[in-house]
């Protein structure tokens, strides 16, 4: 299946390693020239000269999402080496799981103002794109109640509420709004291999939650959101696509 996306111009935050990284290089596979961000200069560097294997145009810088002018400078800059921007993708998680004021206001600035800010710096590009898209990463823990019950929880539905209802603000100017939540995710120096080391009896339980014995990697969910922003998804939006190896239990209406 051609996916329509040679050429297109896309953003993915926090692409530098895991679930990002894997994202940004799908895209690139695909034939598009993307652009990438973490907090770590050395790692977007190391990224970008990757990509750039794949024969595509690949650019980078060392950005907080949770800082709304260094986001905005980014995404401008970004639009401005590609051409413009075709596609965002909202990946960046604060992780944090406390019931502290600290975790609470570190999951907003990062997952879910970090989101809204994303889209809005990109929309005045997207309103001129033939194909604009937007994917937000929410999570399983969005959709029920587990062990990160709380502010990641909480904020990760919010975006998939977010996302929706992009969606339909948006669909009059062609531009589609749709969110993907991962189920449990397996890399190396990601966070499930952090609990493997340090917590093996919650590693055991989530592992044996799952029916199909495993976790995912970050390929799976990355191909699901290049799906989604691809031209073959062009009548999908305002979904939230679920990729968890049937983890969760409950039914999605």
């Amino acid at each position: 299946m051609d996916l329509g996306l040679k050429g297109a111009k896309v953003l993915i935050t926090g692409s530098t390693k895991g679930i990002g990284r894997a994202i940004a290089e799908t895209f690139a596979a695909e034939g598009a020239n993307v652009g990438v961000c973490s907090r770590n200069l050395a790692e977007v560097e190391s990224t970008t000269a990757a990509l750039k294997a794949n024969g595509i145009a690949a650019y980078g810088g060392a950005v907080d999402v949770s800082d709304a002018a260094a986001l905005k400078a980014w995404v401008g800059d970004m639009a401005a080496k590609l051409g413009g921007i075709d596609v965002v993708v909202a990946n960046v998680s604060a992780l944090a799981i406390g019931q502290d004021d600290e975790s609470w206001e570190k999951e907003f600035a990062t997952d879910m103002m970090g989101t809204v800010r994303l889209v809005n710096a990109a929309m005045p590009y997207l309103e001129k794109s033939a194909a604009g898209a937007i994917v937000t990463i929410s999570s399983v823990s969005g959709r029920e109640v587990d062990f990160a019950a709380g502010p990641y929880g909480t904020f990760k539905a919010a975006i998939i509420h977010y996302t929706q209802g992009l969606a339909n603000q948006l669909a009059g100017k062609g531009i589609r709004a749709n969110s993907v939540s991962p189920g449990n995710t397996y890399f190396d120096g990601g966070v499930w291999n952090m609990i493997k080391d340090n917590n093996p009896e919650l590693y055991k339980t989530a592992l044996a939650l799952n029916p199909t014995g495993r976790m995912g990697t970050p390929q799976e969910m990355a191909n699901a959101v290049v799906f989604l922003a691809s031209r073959a998804a062009s009548f999908i939006t305002g979904t939230n696509l679920v990729v968890d190896g049937a983890l969760t239990r409950g039914v999605q209406l």
